[in-house]
């Protein structure tokens, strides 16, 4: 099957490349001239571990090619895919959608034959018909059937997801889109593919859906850590005796300093103005994202208190940047937050991720400094806060950190540290959702 991909961030290009691993031939679009000679050049625009191999085997094969123009590959193609950015607009939180239609006008005047377009982006609910509408305006006489298939992609694990994915939700009520699409996903069916069809509008509401029962889930989980903190109850035995519990499970339970990256946020809050717009206000995701604004925030207060207090003119090494692991990913990362908020109190800061600091840089204020490594980065700081936990920061040399720490701090925002064995090598510890040990003036006179 041949299929057109319009947009090559980060859904498009994975999608496409996992479509054209499937054997499909796959021709990948975006206006970015710059970055499409990037990709013909086997150079990847995102880090998502395995891509850049997927990508140069397809592309050897034949099977993936990239273009800056989509007259022809919409043209041959049986379906096409709309893959563009959805950012939140400014001011009001609603889904930016001018991308998703500029794409659909282009598509309808160049699609010859039944042509089944597909909107892949996160949109919101009711969007496919205004594509459909977008479309006939367009070009009145084209057969083209408007489908919903939304992606269910976590960055750093999306080769996986799209080959080995829970669900695959189509909305179409088209027999003759249902048999493309199926015939599309027939790949999948030797893992036994759950392919769900749907209507289209609740197909839309079922991404969103999702991402904001899963953000509730760790907002949930970080208001059972502060508790936890202060009852001297374990935030982590916590998670794992209500997660073995199959009504819940144990996904998404992890204690930290908030979610981030580019769905949760922008999905739940597109998500509460679709609700208020039709007169039913969702108040538990209204309130799932106002606590995990405050808590992004209020971490950096556990920086503060692990140095008991006088935080102007220290030093904070920041170890991980991205949202999280396996990614470059930067957007509205907890990072951000806390690092303004550190900057805010006079501190001092660097900071180290091993994919994100290009990305880091652009967002970030221009007094953080960068280095090489957690050991560049740590030494002469008065405190170690760990913010993404990276597989690098998971074995780290306390006693090499130590002795070029000027004070053995640890903050430890992923609870990837034993507290006993922190203390047990002099450091005063500082983690989410564990039991309030002595203060922290007491925990630095006995490091000393």
């Amino acid at each position: 099957m041949r299929v057109a991909m319009i947009g090559t961030g980060y859904v498009g290009l994975v999608s496409g490349a996992c479509f054209a691993d499937f054997g499909h031939h796959v021709t990948c679009i975006d206006k970015d001239a710059g970055k499409i000679a990037m990709l013909r050049e086997g150079r990847i625009p995102i880090f998502e571990p395995g891509l850049d191999e997927l990508v140069a085997r397809n592309c050897a094969a034949g099977r993936l090619d990239f273009d800056t123009d989509l007259t022809r590959a919409v043209k041959e193609a049986e379906t096409v895919f709309i893959a563009v950015g959805t950012p939140s607009r400014r001011g009001d939180g609603h889904a930016d959608l001018s991308y998703v239609f500029a794409a659909a006008r282009e598509i309808a005047a160049v699609a010859e034959g039944f042509t089944v377009v597909v909107t892949k982006s996160t949109v919101p609910v009711g969007t496919g018909d205004e594509v459909e509408r977008v479309i006939r305006e367009t070009r009145p006489e084209a057969d083209i059937s408007v489908v919903s298939n939304p992606e269910f992609l976590r960055e750093g694990a999306a080769i996986e997801d799209f080959k080995r994915p829970d669900r695959v939700v189509v909305g179409t009520e088209d027999p003759r889109a249902r048999s493309v699409m199926a015939a599309l996903y027939r790949p999948l069916s030797l893992n036994q593919l759950p392919l769900m069809f749907t209507a289209r509008r609740t197909s839309e509401l079922i991404k969103y859906a999702g991402n904001a029962f899963l953000a509730m889930k760790i907002t949930f989980i970080n208001e059972m850590a502060d508790l936890c903190e202060q009852v001297g109850a374990n935030v982590q035995d916590v998670a794992r005796g209500i997660g073995l519990d199959n009504r819940i499970g144990a996904k998404f339970l992890h204690a930290g300093p908030g979610y981030g990256g580019s769905c949760f946020p922008k999905d739940t809050l597109a998500l509460t103005r679709t609700a208020q717009q039709v007169g039913t206000p969702l108040r538990i995701v209204e309130t799932v994202i106002a606590v995990n604004d405050v808590r992004k925030l209020a971490i950096a207060r556990k920086v503060e208190k692990a140095l008991g207090g006088q935080v102007r003119g220290r030093t904070a090494a920041i170890l991980g940047l991205t949202f999280k692991p396996n990614t470059d990913d930067m957007r509205d990362s907890p990072a951000l937050s806390i690092i303004h908020a550190l900057l805010d109190k006079g501190m001092r800061v660097r900071a180290f991720d091993p994919e994100g600091m290009d990305e880091a840089r652009k967002v970030l204020p221009a007094a953080v400094e960068y280095g090489t490594g957690p050991y560049d980065v740590a030494q002469d700081a008065d405190c170690l806060v760990i913010v993404t936990e990276w597989d690098a920061f998971r074995a780290l040399d306390f006693d090499r950190m130590k002795a070029i720490l000027r004070q053995p701090v640890l903050v430890d925002l992923r609870n990837i540290y034993v507290p006993d064995q922190m203390a047990q090598l002099g450091f005063v510890y500082e983690s989410v959702g564990r039991p309030v040990g002595q203060s922290a003036e007491e925990n630095l006179d006995a490091a000393e």
